[in-house]
């Protein structure tokens, strides 16, 4: 059975089907919708959605992403990334054990150290001119973190790990895109911007960015 993944894109199944797209590995996408988006979950013609008893029998945390794969349901959508990159191996995998540790340690980075600030970026962007001090907060919390991976991808050549793409540059990737809304937000950090660039120029991006576009907002 192929790979099913429970989302939409515009949330962070983004991040395992982008990575689905990089391995090759065919997958199904079942269509979950985020419950507060629905004026009436529970509403008999309801669509599919993180309330609905039948998606809460897979996921009982009623959250998304989840996936299914030969029998294996797993949430927390950078750790999917994580399980997903060991299975099916190449270069997107870590190496060795010492790539292994380096990709848990930039994953659990961006996780704690990005995305609490980038999150608030991305859900209160449209509505900045009523509270411009959350999206103030959050860019100054952010500068730290960002210097500190721009050194970083400096020292490597322009990955997270093994002077190459991997899942570890994905899911850091993916966690900073958040940030993007606000402009010029990557200018003061030349490697990250070059390297979040490269990243999101590579077709699985491309491909998963437009299929999100076409989702209803």
């Amino acid at each position: 059975m192929p790979l099913k993944i429970y989302g939409v894109l515009r949330s962070r199944a983004s991040r395992n089907v982008w990575l689905a797209k990089e391995l090759g590995i065919p997958y199904e996408l079942v269509p979950v919708i985020q419950a507060y988006r629905l004026a009436d979950p529970s509403a008999a013609d309801a669509p599919l959605n993180t309330a609905s008893p039948a998606f809460l029998a897979v996921n009982p945390n009623g959250l998304i992403p989840c996936i299914e794969d030969d029998g294996l349901v797993l949430i927390e959508s950078l750790a999917i990334n994580l399980y997903l990159a060991r299975k099916h191996g190449g270069p997107l995998a870590p190496a060795d054990i010492r790539e292994e540790g380096l990709t848990a340690m930039w994953t659990l980075w961006a996780a704690t150290e990005c995305e609490p600030h980038s999150v608030k970026i991305v859900l209160n962007y449209a509505d900045r001119e009523r509270n411009p001090g959350i999206i103030e907060t959050a860019v100054a919390a952010l500068r730290r973190p960002f210097g500190i991976l721009d050194e970083a991808l400096r020292a490597q050549g322009g990955h997270a790990v093994g002077g190459r793409f991997t899942v570890a540059d994905l899911n850091l990737a993916e966690v900073l895109r958040y940030a993007q809304p606000v402009p010029g937000v990557f200018d003061d950090y030349p490697h990250l911007k070059a390297w979040i660039e490269a990243c999101q120029a590579r077709p699985a991006f491309r491909e998963m960015i437009a299929e999100r576009s076409a989702e209803p907002a």
